[in-house]
Order: C-alpha cells, then sequence, then structure tokens
C-alpha cells in the first residue's frame, strides 16, 4: 500500500529540485542554498493570496545535503540509465536536478515506496517540461529503483 504524499514533503522536493539547479548554476554550496531558502523563500506568498503549503524543510535540507554529498553515486546511477552515446552533461540542467533528487531518495530512503518517488519527480518535470521530458524522468528512474532496490 502507498503512503499518501504530504504536501510538504512535494513542496521541499520542487524546492529542493530549485535548489539544485541554482547551486550548479550560480557554484553556491549546499550550506549557502539551505540557508537561503530557509531565510527568504520558504513561507512566502506566491503571488497576491497564493500561497503554498508549508514545506518539510528538513526534508528539503536532507535531499540537497544527501545530493551534494552523494552526487558521484547518484551521477553513476543515472549514467546507468541514459542512452548510448549521452552524457549526463548533455541533459538540460533542470532535469538533471530532477534525476538527481529522485535518484538520491531511490537510493539512500528505502523506507519511501518507490511508486511515491517517482511519481513526485514526474509531476515536477511535467512543471518544467512539455515535451518529451517527464517520460525520459519516469524511464530513468525507473531503472534507478530497478538497479537501488532490485525492483
Amino acid at each position: 500500500m502507498t503512503r499518501p504524499v504530504r504536501p510538504g514533503r512535494s513542496v521541499a522536493r520542487l524546492a529542493a529540485v530549485q535548489a539544485l539547479y541554482q547551486m550548479e548554476v550560480s557554484g553556491l554550496g549546499a550550506e549557502a542554498v539551505v540557508r537561503e531558502f530557509h531565510d527568504h523563500r520558504f513561507d512566502r506568498d506566491m503571488e497576491e493570496g497564493e500561497t503554498l503549503a508549508p514545506a518539510d524543510e528538513a526534508w528539503f535540507a536532507r535531499v540537497v545535503r544527501g545530493v551534494t554529498a552523494e552526487q558521484t553515486i547518484i551521477d553513476r546511477g543515472i549514467r546507468l540509465r541514459l542512452a548510448a552515446g549521452w552524457k549526463l552533461e548533455r541533459l538540460d540542467a533542470t532535469a538533471r536536478a530532477i534525476l538527481r533528487a529522485g535518484a538520491f531518495e531511490l537510493i539512500r530512503e528505502p523506507a519511501i515506496p518507490v511508486e511515491v518517488v517517482i511519481d513526485e519527480y514526474v509531476e515536477i518535470a511535467k512543471s518544467f517540461f512539455e515535451g518529451p521530458e517527464p517520460g525520459f524522468v519516469n524511464a530513468a528512474l525507473d531503472g534507478i529503483a530497478a538497479d537501488a532496490r532490485g525492483q
């Protein structure tokens, strides 16, 4: 039985993808970005009268720090799921951030059901991409889950 998705974790996952993207393009480290999100981004109004569910800030920090600490292992797992001749560096930076965050959860958080992780990150991909990228994220994370959890 799949546990229900908690809105705070969903917000944290989206924020983690944004933070990982920001780290890649700016060169900032994990601690600086975690602090920036805590101080300036969480619990803020989106637009007039529109707010997000509160983020699970501890989960956000766990994913950002975990991806940073485990990036070599995570990237190796992603590379195994790329088409022949493709390099991780060729992927869009946002797609890389989505895959890294999802792969971290699949590799290092076995208590979270595979379906939850994949569904959450595919939905994040859909919020950034209208083309084939969500399907690619789905297939890549499914393969990473098979490698990491034997499924």
